[in-house]
């Protein structure tokens, strides 16, 4: 049962996204075709510019992207290789975007490592996120470059730089570049936005080396077309599988792990998500009592309206459960002492797959020309 109010759903332009669609809405989606023409013609031109004009940076730069809009796990995954790196023995520190922060200067340290330096507001809620679950240091810089730069300049300067949604980023050089798909989801009808979910053809996998298919729900098919499969395959295809590991809480400030035990608990589920569906796929699977949710617009700022709006509706809840990137946007609220938690994941891949990512990401591995070729 869900009583609860709910944001809007998903923009209706998604449902367009299928390839195989309905008469009306095939005349509905025929309009957005040439807009996702005119896109890959602006997305090409910026590639040759970029391929002439691009920045390198002084140390090793390994970029975790995607080819898709929303849900693909690449968050997460970004943390598993960062701190599968920092455990190798590395200086790792982590770059992104920080989209939706609102800060002054070309760059900034959300986290030296320690303490976190800039709240969600400024750095946006995944570096947040990030520099909570992170032990190395975490910027955020419109221009990656700037962020390394910074890191370069601190106390204990990084030797690997993990890029947070790199791929598209054509100005600065990097040194291996790993693409996430969401294995139930796939690439929908395989066009470029406005008309597919496709940030840039699938061509565009000659610049990567290796692509990982993230899967949140193993038992289900497969959304990737024969054809699409096969065009993957020309590169080293990795598989991970992205799952709930404990729950977080915030205490004096800092984010403690606690062992899930959601069977039969009563929760409402808080998202601020591109596609909640896997959050709560992922909450049924503890045998937690779901009994409403609450949706809101990806990349969301909560208010003390939202605040009053959520506390409101888990008055019949033993539980509030929400995401890391909401949690870090969230704690800042009063709530009632443990009763606001996070779902903390993690990303799983075999002993296989582990190792031939090492191989990739060291630079032991055939190049993605080779593999294409093999």
């Amino acid at each position: 049962m869900s009583a609860m109010p709910s944001a809007p759903d998903r923009p209706r332009i998604e449902s367009l996204w299928r390839r195989r669609l309905s008469p009306r809405e095939l005349l509905l989606w025929i309009p957005l075709a040439p807009a996702a023409m005119l896109y890959e013609i602006v997305l090409a031109a910026r590639l040759v510019f970029w391929r002439f004009a691009r920045r390198r940076a002084r140390v090793r730069i390994v970029s975790v992207g995607n080819l898709t809009v929303g849900g693909n796990g690449k968050t997460p995954f970004t943390l598993f290789l960062a701190n599968r790196l920092a455990r190798c023995g590395h200086r790792v520190a982590i770059v992104s975007r920080g989209f939706g922060g609102k800060r002054k200067g070309r760059a900034a340290l959300v986290s030296d490592g320690g303490e976190l330096l800039l709240l969600p507001e400024a750095a946006g809620d995944e570096p947040a996120m990030m520099a909570r679950s992170f032990e190395g240091p975490v910027a955020v810089a419109k221009r990656r470059i700037d962020g390394i730069n910074l890191l370069g300049r601190t106390a204990n300067p990084p030797d690997v730089v993990v890029l947070d949604d790199g791929f598209q980023h054509v100005r600065l050089a990097r040194d291996v570049d790993i693409v996430l798909v969401n294995r139930e989801r796939g690439l929908g009808n395989g066009w470029l936005l406005p008309a597919g979910p496709m940030r840039e053809p699938l061509g565009a996998l000659k610049r990567a080396h290796a692509v990982v298919l993230v899967s949140q729900a193993p038992n289900e098919p497969s959304g990737l077309s024969r054809s699409q499969m096969k065009k993957l395959s020309r590169l080293p295809v990795l598989h991970a599988t992205l799952k709930p590991r404990a729950l977080v809480r915030v205490e004096s400030g800092r984010w403690v792990e606690y062992p899930m035990g959601l069977a039969g608990r009563r929760v409402l589920a808080i998202s601020g998500l591109a596609d909640s569906s896997g959050f709560y796929g992922m909450l049924r699977e503890t045998d937690a009592d779901l009994i409403g949710v609450l949706e809101y617009p990806d990349h969301h700022v909560y208010t003390p309206a939202d605040w009053h709006a959520i506390v409101t509706a888990a008055r019949d809840a033993d539980l509030i459960v929400t995401t890391e990137k909401d949690l870090a946007k969230l704690e800042r609220f009063p709530f009632a002492r443990d009763s606001l938690y996070a779902l903390r994941l993690e990303v799983a891949m075999n002993a296989e797959d582990a190792a031939r990512l090492d191989e990739i990401v060291s630079g032991n591995a055939a190049s993605p020309r080779v593999a294409a070729q093999a």
